[in-house]
């Protein structure tokens, strides 16, 4: 009974995370319109997604040290304050105030969650449960925006942002009862050096994946610069290796990296093309995202019952995902059936269904004790980086091209296939080297 209360505490906090990830980004029109703020419009995106990821570096390491406990419920309460300052929010500047306290709340909750898994699971019920994880994520992409509209027209925009502080109590109450009496305190007797350093590495992070942000529209200097910044800070946060691929531990950061920067990238531009150029409407568009969310969620439930080895989870979801693409690229021209839209991203989300929870197992097994944190953090970090960039790099060229549907998805569809090459480079054993990015 203790192991199924966790569980579901585990997973509720993961869906309300998701949802409210989610949320936001339906909303945010309507808050910037009322509070004045469309000029801060992007920065209450950079500005959350900054904090996570400083957020995401400390929890890992302070999870290794301390145990997930203090991480998980201080993270909690960081959330909850964030979304309670955004909810109450009288001016844009309040509202981003509120975002960066809960984008780092948020953060060190998903960072510690892994750790908990890591100390109380059996390594045979990883897959199971990191499946039930990536299920939390996907279906709030699929009910989230009819509840969200639907809130934000009968209730107001405020209530997207008040009302998750109550849900999220009831599922830390069950998440309680869940780690009574469970191995999550304690953790390593000293703490490693650098971890200020890492920290400030996690800021310059931030800061060169916010200007790429900002330089996607077309201004390319700043996106250039973004770039650079992202080559010296990021590769101190991830494990060593990881830019080139190198077998184990960095080849699974770097696969996840390339799969949800391919599979986000594309997906942002699926609804403005079907709608703009194919003559769809929102709703017939919406459905293209809703099978590969649905055959995400299915691939996933297949993958925590290992119908398939984990080379075959990797391997066969990478090349779903570059079928996917290459299929859906096909509909950007005239000439190619609207229709093939649906079939190419389900096959994608199937894709990504058995490659994204596969790589949350293989990081806790590729992992040391006491390294889970640190290594979670990492492949958080390098998946949101990644994405960052994704999107960014292919929004430029989609200006550059007037309007290059077929750009976006030709760039995708070669991170998707350098994400072929790299999913048979993982190994299962422990690796007995450092696995952290050097810190000078």
């Amino acid at each position: 009974m203790t192991r199924t209360s966790l569980t579901a505490g585990l997973v509720a906090l993961v869906s309300l995370v998701a949802f409210e990830y989610i949320a936001v980004a339906i909303a945010m029109p309507v808050v910037a319109r009322e509070l004045g703020g469309l000029h801060l419009y992007g920065l209450a995106f950079s500005g959350a997604m900054a904090a996570a990821v400083v957020g995401t570096v400390l929890g890992g390491r302070w999870a290794d040290l301390r145990g997930p406990s203090a991480p998980l419920w201080s993270g909690a309460a960081a959330f909850i304050a964030g979304l309670v300052l955004a909810g109450a929010a009288q001016s844009m500047e309040m509202l981003i105030a509120g975002r960066l306290v809960q984008g780092f709340g948020g953060a060190l909750v998903s960072v510690a969650l892994y750790v908990v898994v890591a100390r109380v699971y059996p390594e045979e019920s990883h897959p199971k449960i990191f499946s039930l994880f990536a299920t939390a994520w996907v279906v709030p992409s699929m009910v989230g925006p009819a509840i969200v509209g639907l809130m934000v027209d009968t209730l107001g925009w405020r209530w997207v942002f008040l009302s998750v502080p109550v849900l999220t109590v009831i599922a830390g109450l069950i998440l309680l009862r869940g780690l009574a009496g469970q191995p999550v305190t304690g953790g390593q007797a000293e703490p490693a050096p650098g971890l200020a350093r890492k920290v400030g590495w996690a800021m310059l992070t931030a800061v060169g994946a916010g200007l790429m942000q900002y330089g996607s529209d077309g201004r390319f200097l700043l996106l250039a610069l973004g770039l650079v910044v992202l080559l010296v800070a990021l590769p101190r946060l991830l494990p060593a290796g990881t830019l080139r691929a190198a077998r184990g531990l960095p080849s699974v950061v770097a696969l996840r990296g390339l799969a949800t920067g391919a599979f986000f990238a594309a997906e942002v531009i699926i609804p403005l093309m079907l709608i703009n150029e194919r003559g769809l409407s929102p709703l017939l568009a919406g459905f293209a995202l809703t099978g590969g969310a649905l055959t995400w969620s299915f691939a996933s439930w297949l993958q925590g019952r290992e119908v398939f080895s984990r080379r075959t989870n990797l391997f066969g979801g990478s090349v779903a995902i570059a079928l996917g693409i290459l299929f859906m690229g096909a509909v950007t021209f005239d000439g190619v059936p609207v229709a093939l839209a649906y079939p190419a991203w389900i096959v994608t989300g199937f894709g990504m269904g058995l490659v994204y929870p596969t790589l949350s197992v293989l990081t806790l097994e590729l992992s040391s004790p006491g390294e889970e944190g640190v290594n979670s953090s990492a492949l958080q970090v390098g998946e949101s980086v990644f994405s960052v960039v994704a999107v960014a790099v292919t929004s430029a060229l989609f200006v550059a091209a007037g309007s290059g549907y077929w750009a976006v998805y030709a760039a995708t569809l070669l991170m998707a296939l350098a994400g072929l090459w790299v999913a048979p480079r993982f190994r299962t054993a422990r690796v007995a080297t450092p696995v952290v990015a050097r810190m000078s």
